[in-house]
């Protein structure tokens, strides 16, 4: 095999660009809210979702979903969808879907930790760190779930 056509199949895996896809903060009771001395519950909700934009090209988005709640009221709501574009080629059909679904949102995810962080300090609060996800994780337990509702409808 020739040097060009080995260079021609060898994988190829990059990050083209990173950037905040879109973003934004609810403070539905303000000002009265910030007179609030107890401490929220906070709820975070996190998505992924990929797209293929054209062969090789790929957007992945991750989306955190934040929302404090000091009984009832809700004392804020951000929503960040962190996104980036990434090059694949040459990656075998199984191993993209887990390159997509958790190489590139740990890409992401210190880009979106850092934009729900500085929202909610903009916003007048008390920073949010979100903590530390393992994707791997949650991918793992998506395909289980998933082969077990499949084997769920075939019975």
């Amino acid at each position: 095999m020739s040097d060009t056509t080995q260079e021609n199949t060898l994988p190829v895996f990059s990050i083209e660009k990173i950037y905040v896809k879109d973003i934004s903060l609810e403070i539905p009771h303000a000002p009265k809210i910030f007179l609030e001395r107890d401490n929220p519950q906070i709820d975070v909700q996190l998505h992924t979702l990929a797209e293929s934009l054209e062969k090789g090209l790929f957007e992945v988005v991750v989306t955190a979903t934040v929302t404090a709640r000091i009984g009832e009221k809700v004392m804020f709501l951000i929503e960040v969808k962190q996104a980036g574009v990434f090059q694949a080629h040459n990656v075998p059909g199984n191993e993209l879907e887990q390159v997509l679904a958790v190489i590139c949102p740990n890409t992401l995810f210190p880009f979106l930790r850092e934009s729900v962080s500085d929202v909610s300090m903009r916003a007048g609060f008390a920073p949010v760190l979100l903590n530390p996800i393992n994707f791997e994780t949650l991918y793992q337990r998506q395909k289980i779930e998933a082969q077990a509702a499949a084997t769920a409808t075939t019975h």
